[in-house]
């Protein structure tokens, strides 16, 4: 079941010359709802700017446009705040010197949740169940004969403020938009007696923009009113599951063809999924991704294939595998492209710990790489080895987006541990949520990893429960490594989430700084790199000093 929504709106110029307001709904397809939710705004241009009808028009053309061109794993305050402080930047602009002021009161609906964007003196209201919810505040100054002049709106100042709020839907609820005309004509009370009174939406913003004109309202009337009807799935998987309903391949032989791929043979197999090596027809190698026949009856499976790609389209660039377009697809499949090189840990195996030098290029380019990631809003979750790929072609490449999580649009499932448990974050096997702080553990771990072949906790099984204190310092195996560049590792295994680096990008320029100043950072204590050999040295100190204290006791 998706998300059903019933919309009405109404708007009337009233005794005003203008209709200054404006009214905005965007319904999207089935699979941008999924992940961008449906847009509903209200925007009252004020008349003693140059142009307030200019003004809301163009706000909600921004925002219904630009909304949508974000990229789909944000979360729906962050894209509605970086279009909004654009889009206030060009109202005072393009005023001929004269401000262009509007009020704005937006809400998007997505999934089980909604999320509403306010400034101004609009009004958004919430009713279900004959009870009436005020969810946002006017932005008016408060003193005698001020309470129509407005202290924040779009346009009025350099640094917009916009209050965000959100919260969880509700069967049979409905979202009212009001301008000023309405609200401040009627009152709350009428306004939820005509909600009660006029059933059906078109019925009661027809109702509700007539009654304020009647009540003697002197401004433009607008009313958009968005009745919830059902709720989806809390989850983006099951939602793209319900667009895509494709039957499995059948078990593909080599020299078979397959929707237009020459099938050369299974590259993987794993009761996870199946890997096919193919070639399309211009004879250029690529990889099939689908899943066991046995997991055809999993009811998570088919979701969770189509949510790994659905992430990878949405991080193309250099650092991630090419996904093809797939415009016959007829099967539960995807295909990306297959790039001549090896894994990290292949490697690792072949030729043993990396040079200095090499590790250096590596570890800048797997911090870029998950930077970008982390700005799509999508977390990996699964960094180790075996995932990044070395191309021929010299770059770095992030595979296995099967456990990728991003915020707000996957299901995080309680008490379990997504990954391999020796990278895995020490707050992970305690049940914190999903970060990208996670990410960045697993990569200093990969990275340590790398420098000395060893963990630097010990290898952890699954079925341990492990505890952390100091990691292994990296100078016990590679006495070469430069204590700069231990400094960092040692900052990014810490244990404490807090004492880590904030984000790939942070990590990146002390990496980059540190091999310009290796002297800029301050090595760690002695105590805390090495402390078997402070306690033995300690303890062989006292028990030299006793031994001095009792030849000199038995001198006397």
């Amino acid at each position: 079941m998706s998300l059903q929504l019933t919309l009405a709106e109404a708007s009337a110029i009233g005794p005003r010359s203008e209709n200054q307001d404006a009214l905005r709904a965007v319904t999207p397809a089935p699979a941008l709802a999924a992940s961008k939710g449906s847009l509903f705004a209200l925007a009252d241009g004020v008349s003693q700017c140059a142009d307030g009808g200019l003004a809301a028009r163009a706000t909600l053309q921004a925002l219904a446009l630009d909304y949508y061109a974000t990229p789909e794993t944000w979360p729906v305050a962050q894209a509605l705040d970086r279009l909004l402080v654009a889009q206030n930047r060009w109202l005072q602009a393009n005023g001929g010197g004269q401000p262009l002021l509007t009020t704005l009161t937006a809400l998007v609906l997505r999934g089980r949740r909604f999320t509403l964007a306010h400034v101004g003196d609009c009004r958004a209201y919430r009713f279900h169940n004959g009870s009436l919810e005020l969810l946002s505040e006017d932005h008016v100054w408060e003193q005698p004969g001020m309470q129509h002049v407005l202290k924040r709106a779009m346009g009025l100042d350099q640094h917009l403020v916009v209050d965000y709020s959100e919260g969880e839907l509700q069967t049979g609820e409905h979202f009212l938009l009001l301008s000023d005309g309405v609200w401040a004509a009627l009152g709350d009370d009428r306004i939820r007696g005509i909600l009660r009174d006029e059933p059906e939406p078109q019925a009661a913003v027809n109702a509700l923009v007539h009654a304020a004109h009647l009540a003697g309202s002197q401004d433009n009337a607008s009313a958009l009113l968005v009745r919830v009807d059902s709720l989806p799935q809390n989850n983006l998987g099951d939602t793209l599951a319900q667009l895509r309903d494709w039957p499995l391949p059948p078990r593909l032989r080599p020299g078979q063809s397959f929707e237009g791929w020459q099938i050369e043979g299974v590259l993987a197999e794993s009761r996870q999924s199946l890997l096919y090596r193919v070639r399309d027809e211009q004879g250029q190698p690529w990889l099939l991704k689908t899943l066991p026949a046995s997991r055809s009856d999993e009811p998570d499976a088919a979701q969770s294939l189509l949510l790994e790609e659905w992430f990878l389209r949405r991080v193309a660039g250099r650092h991630f595998p090419e996904l093809h377009a797939l415009p016959q697809r007829q099967h539960l499949y995807y295909v990306q492209r297959e790039y001549a090189g090896q894994t990290l840990a292949q490697l690792l195996k072949q030729n043993g710990p990396l040079p200095l030098g090499q590790w250096q290029q590596l570890a800048s380019r797997l911090l870029r790489g998950l930077g970008m990631l982390h700005r799509r809003n999508i977390l990996h979750r699964d960094i180790k080895p075996e995932n990044l790929h070395l191309g021929s072609d010299g770059e770095l490449r992030l595979l296995d987006f099967g456990l990728a999580y991003c915020p707000g649009l996957s299901v995080s499932h309680d008490h379990q541990l997504p990954g391999t448990p020796s990278y895995l974050a020490p707050e992970s096997f305690q049940g914190a949520a999903p970060d990208a702080q996670q990410d960045l553990y697993a990569a200093a771990v990969t990275l340590y990893q790398l420098l000395c072949g060893h963990y630097p906790y010990g290898e952890i099984e699954p079925f341990q429960h492990p505890r952390f204190g100091q990691p292994t310092p990296l100078s016990r195996y590679r006495p070469d490594v430069p204590a700069w560049l231990e400094e960092l590792l040692a900052r990014g295994l810490a244990s404490d989430p807090a004492q880590r680096f904030e984000t790939a990008e942070q990590w990146l320029l002390q990496l980059e700084q540190a091999e310009r100043q290796p002297l800029a950072l301050r090595p760690r204590p002695l105590l805390e790199r090495e402390p078997l050999k402070v306690w033995r040295t300690l303890a062989l100190g006292s028990l030299l000093l006793n031994l001095l204290l009792v030849i000199n006791l038995l001198k006397s």
